[in-house]
C-alpha cells in the first residue's frame, strides 16, 4: 500500500522554509534537508495532516494552506501544500529535526544547503529534488 504524506512549501520574502532531518537510521532521508510535514494518520485528510504536523514540528500553522501539487513515486503519495510563512523564522520553535532555514530557490537548485547549527552543507532529500524540479521556476 502506498504511504501518504502531507508536506509544506512555506515561503517568506522569496525564500523557502526547510527542515534538516535528524541523523537517525531508519527514518526517511536521515541527515538531509526536506520539507516540514509527515504521514497522514488514519482518517485524516491531507490538510488536517499538514496542520497537525506543522504544529508538532514548528509550533505554527498557516491560515489557509493551498494544495499545490501531488507527487507520486513507488513508495509514497505526497500532498504538497503551499502557504506564506507570516512570522519571522525566529518566532518558530524547532521541535523536530536538527535545523531549519529559509533558503533561496538557487540554494535549492544547488542540491545542498548550509546548516548554521552544524556548520556544514547537507544534501536535499532525494524526493525533494524531484518536487523542486516540478515547482521551482527555471532561471
Amino acid at each position: 500500500m502506498t504511504q501518504e504524506v502531507a508536506l509544506a512549501m512555506l515561503q517568506r520574502q522569496g525564500c523557502w522554509l526547510m527542515q534538516l532531518r535528524d541523523d537517525v537510521p531508519g527514518i526517511v532521508a536521515p541527515g538531509c534537508w526536506g520539507l516540514f510535514g509527515g504521514h497522514l494518520d488514519p482518517g485524516e485528510t491531507p490538510e488536517q495532516a499538514i496542520r497537525r504536523e506543522l504544529l508538532e514540528e514548528i509550533a505554527w500553522q498557516p491560515v489557509a494552506p493551498v494544495l499545490w501539487l501531488q507527487h507520486r513515486n513507488e513508495r509514497r503519495l505526497a500532498h504538497v501544500f503551499r502557504a506564506d510563512l507570516t512570522v519571522p523564522l525566529s518566532t518558530l520553535r524547532l521541535l523536530e529535526g536538527q535545523d531549519m532555514a529559509l533558503v533561496s530557490s538557487d540554494d535549492l537548485r544547488s542540491g545542498s544547503i548550509w546548516s548554521v547549527r552544524l556548520q556544514q552543507r547537507r544534501p536535499l532529500a532525494d524526493g525533494l529534488v524531484e518536487v523542486m524540479r516540478r515547482t521551482l521556476p527555471d532561471r
